[in-house]
């Protein structure tokens, strides 16, 4: 494979050009929702679902992989915290509680294996 330099001003155009590129998509959906009048009901319920669907895709492969290999089994010490955790969340509705139990549950478990 060959070494290829890039120059600095080239460099500094790239970024330049990404950052025009994304601030102009953004602008558009902006400019798009003030000509119809503000967000649609069915993309208001459909923006609600994003948020959840971001943490799921950070927390899962956490909880499920142990070691690089899928787990479920109970030596998994961030499967069972976050098992708790999200039957504290379910209860409770805290993010405070959730967050100290499952933690607290985790190190526990932890130090106990």
């Amino acid at each position: 494979m060959t070494d290829v330099t890039l120059s600095p001003w080239l460099v500094w155009g790239i970024i330049l050009a990404i950052a025009v590129g994304t601030t102009l998509s953004r602008v558009s959906f902006i400019v798009l929702l003030g000509r119809l009048g503000g967000v649609p009901p069915r993309l208001k319920r459909l923006l609600a679902l994003v948020p959840p669907a971001a943490l799921a895709a950070l927390v899962f492969p956490t909880l499920f992989v142990a070691d690089g290999d899928f787990s479920l089994a109970l030596s998994n010490t961030r499967l069972l915290a976050g098992t708790v955790a999200a039957v504290v969340a379910w209860r409770t509705g805290s993010l405070l509680a959730t967050v100290a139990v499952g933690m607290a549950v985790f190190w526990a478990v932890t130090f106990a294996f």
